[in-house]
């Protein structure tokens, strides 16, 4: 019997097996002196699949949990430095208006605002009006966006995310199922094979004495 037998044809979405519940161990053994140790082999393999992928999908599932915050926050700010352009630019309408006199009374401020430089450590900063940002894209790239551009980046990549997120706790989900599934299976094929041979010995023992 060989380790991809262990597994059934049937998969999740994402592909991974999906394991078979032994009802039955003898009928899965081939009867009663079928051998346990190969499939137990077998098994245990399986199962070292299954704990290796999912220590995959655990730290997948981290860096996912860890990037999603950041992207929305990312967002969040672009959205409201978009908010702020566009109040902006409803102002200046207004002011058309004014006379040049009244408009040297009532200078535009700069936006103030904090910027975290690591966990613990935050900076004050004055942001001039602008329609550009600047976003890191990963491996030390950066490219300069449009605000509006910046923004439907960032809800895709979000959207993106956030599927990838919900796909992974369901693949953790389902693995931890079929590692149960396996261990259960291990157990059953074990004690079987340990009732086996009880009751073999007791059978030997009793001709035994018929015998003597």
């Amino acid at each position: 019997m060989s380790t991809k037998s262990v597994f059934q044809e049937e998969k999740n979405p994402r592909g991974i097996p999906k394991a078979p519940f032994i009802a039955n161990v003898e009928e899965y053994l081939g009867g009663p002196d079928g051998a346990a140790e190969a499939p137990l082999k077998n098994f245990q393999d399986a199962i070292a699949k299954y704990r290796y992928m999912d220590a995959n999908l655990t730290q997948r599932r981290k860096g996912l949990e860890d990037k999603i915050p950041d992207i929305r926050k990312t967002l969040h700010m672009v959205e409201f430095l978009q908010e702020q352009r566009e109040g902006k630019n409803k102002d200046d309408d207004l002011e058309d208006d004014l006379s040049d006199e009244e408009n040297s009374d009532n200078p535009k401020k700069p936006l103030t605002t904090t910027f975290e430089l690591n966990d613990t450590l935050f900076a004050e900063a004055e942001l001039e009006d602008t329609d550009t940002v600047y976003l890191w894209l990963g491996a030390n790239v950066m490219l300069s966006y449009k605000l509006s551009e910046a923004a439907s980046l960032l809800r895709s990549k979000l959207d993106l995310a956030e599927a990838s997120l919900k796909a992974t706790i369901e693949d953790l989900e389902f693995m931890r199922e079929q590692l149960t599934v396996m261990e259960v299976n291990t157990a059953r094929v074990y004690n079987w094979d340990v009732k086996r041979r009880r009751e073999r010995r007791l059978a030997g023992e009793g001709n035994g004495k018929k015998g003597s």
